[in-house]
């Protein structure tokens, strides 16, 4: 009884020889420890800038929420204490973009990028404030070597509690 060649072909066990070609698996195990190797430095770059991202953006929020509390405290004491009670306070409105630069370089941040940051709305009761800043992304810096730069936005208002 002869057997299929299929089975034969499904018993037949690998030896690791170069076959009739001449040509065996030599160097096939390189190539996937290379392509994974380059995987796996794609998703670590993918996970490590990406928090970073993520983090300078929140960062930036975070100063321009507080340079836009900042801003709003610069307010005219003397008007304030002549008014009647219960007067809102009367925000320094010419002062702002001098006041967000200034908190922002008190907070850490480059001379350049406090100078691209300031106030986008002064009313005498409201400010809203842009923050910019810059940082390089750490592993695809190797392939992307231009800073990345984010913006963080915020208001604040300037209100008085009741009168004693």
């Amino acid at each position: 009884m002869r057997k299929s060649g299929l089975v034969r072909w499904f018993r037949r066990r690998p030896t690791g020889r170069p076959g009739p070609s001449g040509q065996g698996d030599r160097g096939s195990g390189a190539a996937a420890v290379l392509i994974f190797a380059l995987l796996f430095m794609s998703l670590a770059a993918f996970v490590v800038d990406g928090g970073l991202s993520i983090s300078k953006r929140e960062r930036a929020a975070d100063i321009a929420e507080q340079a836009a509390r900042y801003a709003a405290q610069d307010i005219n004491v003397e008007a304030l204490r002549d008014a009647p009670a219960g007067t809102q306070p009367v925000i320094n409105t010419d002062n702002c973009t001098a006041d967000v630069e200034d908190f922002a370089r008190k907070s850490g941040l480059d001379n350049e990028d406090a100078g691209n940051s300031g106030c986008t709305l002064a009313e005498p009761d409201r400010v809203e404030v842009s923050i910019q800043l810059t940082y390089r992304p750490i592993l695809t810096g190797f392939f992307y070597d231009k800073p990345i730069v984010v913006h963080g936005k915020a208001a604040a208002e300037s209100v008085t509690g009741p009168a004693n």
